[in-house]
């Protein structure tokens, strides 16, 4: 009996202490102490013609809850995949000095033209977690799963469940935080086209209605501020 009370205060203790990892960057915030938060990625991040991104919304967020709390910064760029996150991660997200790390690259790692094998991107992705921890050990790096395209984006992405895949891979193994925004546009796409079109217009890039009703609410819960 003594035996088994022990193993079950240690898990209770490890999973405390697991959990107290997760969430240091929100500590740091709800303690007054300012935090960065880098998002790097791809369109679905930054758009190209300038409108207001996720991350903007996502700093205003935070900052309401916790005013000056925060700074997003949005090294994502339109049109780049894992391969350009490698060759760029110490100018776009190194010399920032993090706290925290968002990564996101699937999406286009799947599109056909830019010839990203699942090899290569995944050690793309391990490459850039173990770059970031290199330099900062306390960084917190969360990986992040978009929604999925449709029409002729689809058609050049067949296999974009498989490299989603790699990253809900890679965060088991890794045990990292993965905010997997995949299962929802999977709902809103049961409802039809004309649906899914309402928040991603042109079949690819959600828009503002849908990073304020859906992204940047899921991503304050899943990071545990809201």
């Amino acid at each position: 009996m003594r035996r088994v009370f022990l193993s079950c205060l240690l898990f209770q203790l490890l999973c405390a202490c697991m959990l107290s990892a997760q969430k240091k960057v929100v500590n740091r915030i709800k303690q007054g102490e300012k935090q960065t938060i880098v998002v790097y990625g791809t369109s679905l991040c930054a758009l190209p013609d300038g409108t207001l991104t996720w991350p903007a919304m996502l700093q205003d967020s935070i900052n309401a809850i916790y005013p000056d709390a925060v700074e997003v910064i949005n090294s994502a760029r339109s049109a780049m995949w894992s391969t350009w996150g490698v060759q760029n991660l110490d100018e776009k997200v190194l010399s920032k000095k993090p706290n925290m790390v968002l990564i996101e690259f699937g999406m286009n790692d799947a599109y056909l033209p830019y010839h990203t094998s699942l090899e290569v991107c995944r050690i793309n992705v391990e490459y850039m977690i173990d770059r970031i921890k290199e330099a900062n050990p306390q960084c917190e790096i969360v990986l992040q799963i978009m929604n999925m395209p449709i029409r002729e984006h689809l058609e050049k992405r067949p296999h974009i469940n498989a490299y989603y895949d790699v990253y809900r891979k890679i965060a088991r193994k890794r045990n990292l935080k993965l905010i997997d925004h995949y299962a929802y546009w999977t709902g809103i796409l049961k409802q039809g086209e004309e649906e899914f079109l309402k928040y991603v217009p042109d079949g690819i890039h959600p828009r503002a209605l849908a990073w304020k009703t859906y992204t940047v609410p899921f991503i304050l819960k899943e990071l545990g501020i809201k």
